[in-house]
């Protein structure tokens, strides 16, 4: 192991929040250096608060401690703190520990933003930006009115996401989430990417987030 690296960016509204990057592994041994980077922002005054956990490949108890412990004062200062980017094993612990009940996680670096800046618009500030040409660019196409097209739609059969988790699951009941991420990404499935996150989310939801739950609901009619 290399031990840790460090580094802090700002980012958002007004440059509200930081974003601390975590390289390498969180132990006794690394821990330090992480709580001293975010007592440096609490000292400072920056209350919101993202660990990008990109990068690291390991967290101890003494890891997950920090942001337990630092939690409920970040709150009441009106603050929060959000990790982003887990590994799936990074996460797997974080989940079996509970952690999820304490703290949010997200899948990228923009949705922990986006979270923080839908608190900040509740409280009055005004963070909407104007479309930029690119976005624009993006936007979905105006529908037609041709009266053909409408009816050809109509009569198409949309498969969601969920209904080819569904049918994963009832294919193949032992396949875990890396796997059923995999054939997701095929042809068979219209190359679908909802990543590890919004998977693990959605099995959640349809209450299938283990293989005993998968068979079971593969057995049903």
């Amino acid at each position: 192991m290399e031990g840790i690296q460090l580094s802090v960016e700002k980012a958002g509204y007004r440059n509200s929040i930081s974003i601390i990057k975590v390289g390498g592994y969180i132990d006794t041994t690394t821990s330090s250096e992480l709580e001293h980077a975010l007592n440096t922002l609490l000292k400072a005054g920056s209350y919101n608060i993202i660990i990008d956990l990109g990068n690291v490949d390991y967290v101890s108890s003494a890891g997950w401690g920090i942001f337990i412990s630092e939690i409920k004062g970040i709150r009441e200062k009106g603050g929060d703190l959000k990790l982003v980017r887990m590994i799936p094993e990074v996460y797997e612990v974080f989940e079996l520990l509970e952690f999820h009940f304490i703290l949010k996680a997200f899948e990228t670096i923009d949705e922990a933003v986006k979270d923080f800046e839908k608190t900040l618009a509740a409280k009055g500030y005004e963070i909407a930006a104007p479309v930029s040409e690119n976005e624009y660019k993006s936007l979905p196409a105006q529908p037609t009115s041709d009266p053909i097209s409408k009816k050809a739609a109509a009569n198409k059969t949309v498969e969601t996401l969920q209904d080819k988790v569904q049918k994963i699951i009832r294919e193949d009941p032992e396949a875990g989430t890396i796997q059923i991420l995999k054939t997701l990404n095929s042809s068979a499935y219209g190359y679908e990417k909802p990543g590890w996150f919004a998977l693990r989310k959605l099995l959640k939801q349809l209450d299938l987030d283990s293989k005993r739950k998968r068979l079971r609901f593969s057995t049903k009619g």
